[in-house]
C-alpha cells in the first residue's frame, strides 16, 4: 500500500513536469489571449484569428520604407522563417504601422525580397474596401498594444491616431492558445537564437500535451 503511494507520487511529479510550460505565459493571471482580429496578407487575402488557430505564431510590427531598424529586424525574421520554412504549426505576422504607405501591393514587393511564402510569412495591413487607412492604423495599433503588449508602455494619452506612430524593436511569440510566450529584441542576434529555441520548445510543448 505505501508502495503504491510513494508510485502515484512520482508519477504525479514526473507528469507535472512533463506537462508544465517550460515558458511563461505572460499576462496569465488576467487570463491575457489575443483578441479576434481581420486583416490582409499581401496576396491580399483576408488573415483572422481563425487562420492562426492552434499555431505557433511570431509577430512584430515594422514599415517598409523604414531605413533604421527594420530591415535588421528583418533581417533576422527571414533566419526565423529558415528555420522553420515549411514548418505548417510556425507562422510569421509581420503587421505595418505605416498603412497609408504599406499598401497590398507594396507589401507584397517587400515580401519578395524574402522570397516569403505568404501561406507562413504574412505581411499584414487592413482592408482598404472596407476602412480608411487611419481606421486601419487604430486596428493594427490596437493589436499591438493590447494583444500582443508590444509598445504597452509608451505614453499615448492624448494623442490622435494619425499623430501616433509605433516603432518598436521586438517579436511577441504567441502559442497557439493565443497566449503570449516571450518578447525577443529582433536586431540581437542572440535574442533571434533564443525565440528560435524557444519556438522548438513550443512545439514539443504542444506534442507532450
Amino acid at each position: 500500500m505505501v508502495l503504491g503511494v510513494c508510485f502515484l507520487g512520482y508519477f504525479y511529479k514526473v507528469n507535472k513536469a512533463r506537462t508544465a510550460p517550460a515558458l511563461p505565459i505572460i499576462g496569465n493571471e488576467q487570463n491575457h489571449h489575443i483578441a479576434p482580429f481581420s486583416f490582409v496578407n499581401q496576396e491580399g487575402k483576408t488573415i483572422t484569428n481563425a487562420d492562426v488557430k492552434g499555431k505557433i505564431c511570431v509577430v512584430e510590427y515594422f514599415f517598409a520604407t523604414c531605413k533604421g531598424m527594420c530591415p535588421k529586424m528583418n533581417e533576422n525574421m527571414e533566419k526565423v522563417y529558415k528555420a522553420f520554412r515549411g514548418n505548417k504549426d510556425v507562422l510569421i505576422l509581420s503587421h505595418t504601422v505605416d498603412p497609408k504607405k504599406d499598401t497590398v501591393a507594396a507589401l507584397k514587393a517587400y515580401s519578395l525580397r524574402f522570397d516569403a511564402n505568404p501561406d507562413q510569412w504574412m505581411f499584414l495591413t487592413g482592408d482598404y474596401a472596407k476602412y480608411s487607412s487611419l481606421e486601419i492604423k487604430k486596428q493594427l495599433y490596437d493589436m499591438a498594444r493590447y494583444s500582443y503588449l508590444i509598445s504597452a508602455e509608451d505614453d499615448t494619452a492624448g494623442v490622435s491616431i494619425d499623430k501616433d506612430f509605433i516603432h518598436d524593436k521586438h517579436y511577441t511569440l504567441v502559442d497557439g492558445y493565443g497566449r503570449v510566450r516571450g518578447f525577443y529584441d529582433g536586431t540581437d542576434n542572440g535574442d533571434v537564437g533564443r525565440l528560435i529555441a524557444d519556438i522548438n520548445t513550443l512545439l514539443k510543448e504542444d506534442r507532450n500535451q
